[in-house]
């Protein structure tokens, strides 16, 4: 049976006009799900939390957080991507679930170049590499010199694809070998590391430089291409050792299902760009070295894509196989 073309014309427009009558109504339906994929107390908690907590105060809806912690962020990133495109469960994405996860695993359940939709930039934050308080290597020189001395017996602790990657490069450019010693969370790794069950755990500044500022750890330099204004006292890797490629810092962006209408994504980024611009959030983050860089999806997007030919770099840099 054919179906006059006026129909379906009529019918595309009656679908257009639901579609912004949905998003010209959204947030009302119910609160907004973020799906944090990494633990809590984790950077990207901390991160998510706080600009979740501000941009409820935009759109007049409550945003609860959602740990979903697992395989590098893969399982809190592929709930959202299998998620209703409609606004009530965002992605607070990090370098991880939206730039290198497709290079470290041979399979994904979901495809991370299509499933999400960009909405906002939150920012980034150099790696600190820290010791535990008994390691006898005061710098990172003394360090790798003694992962030299001792081949694969300096532990070192990785709960995310930016601290396994950030150490397997570190490896692979100093010519030494690491004990790579997985873990679920950051929180959980820095507890070993401050108890001594780890010599090594290089992780983001959120996580790091509070306990070095207490003394419970020793910071030996950042990841960074230039000394952070939050510890300025610690040298670049490539100060320390002398090197001239290395960098590499974490990012933290706002994604949602592909498909979600262009108005709702639009109202999302206003929120972000609200709170990344109030003066509490922007004080809570300075001393942690992190870095707020409100943008536009449209930026989000070209942004992501260089930031996921980076770490394909990197990755194969480290020469790190995909598991």
């Amino acid at each position: 049976m054919r179906i006059p073309s006026r129909w379906l014309a009529v019918a595309a427009a009656s679908l257009a006009l639901a579609s912004t009558a949905y998003a010209q109504a959204w947030p009302t339906k119910q609160p907004i799900k973020a799906v944090v994929p990494f633990a809590a107390g984790s950077a990207t908690d901390q991160i998510g939390r706080a600009f979740a907590a501000k941009m409820q105060e935009t759109l007049g809806q409550t945003i609860v957080i959602d740990n979903k912690p697992g395989v590098n962020g893969m399982l809190g990133a592929a709930e959202v991507a299998k998620a209703a495109p409609d606004g009530y469960t965002i992605l607070i994405g990090t370098n991880s679930t939206n730039a290198a996860l497709k290079y470290l695993m041979k399979s994904l359940p979901y495809n991370q170049d299509t499933a999400f939709a960009p909405v906002g930039f939150l920012g980034s934050v150099p790696l600190m590499v820290a010791v535990n308080n008994d390691v006898p290597a005061k710098t990172l020189k003394e360090l790798v010199d003694m992962a030299k001395a001792k081949p694969g017996q300096v532990s070192v602790a990785s709960a995310s694809t930016s601290q396994l990657v950030s150490s397997a490069m570190l490896a692979s450019m100093a010519g030494v070998s690491f004990n790579m010693i997985p873990y679920k969370s950051g929180p959980a790794a820095m507890t070993d590391l401050i108890g001594g069950q780890v010599n090594v755990f290089t992780a983001d500044f959120g996580v790091t430089v509070p306990q070095h500022k207490a003394g419970k750890i020793r910071g030996l330099a950042v990841t960074g291409s230039k000394r952070s204004a939050a510890v300025p006292e610690l040298p670049t890797v490539n100060e320390a050792l002398g090197l001239k490629d290395y960098e590499l810092t974490a990012y933290f962006a706002v994604f949602v299902p592909a498909g979600t209408p262009t108005d709702i994504i639009n109202k999302l980024n206003a929120a972000i760009n609200a709170a990344a611009n109030s003066k509490d959030l922007q004080d809570k983050f300075a001393p942690n070295g992190f870095a707020i860089d409100p943008g536009t999806p449209a930026d989000l997007a070209e942004r992501n894509k260089q930031e996921t030919a980076k770490w394909a770099k990197a990755i194969k840099d480290a020469k790190i196989e995909p598991q």
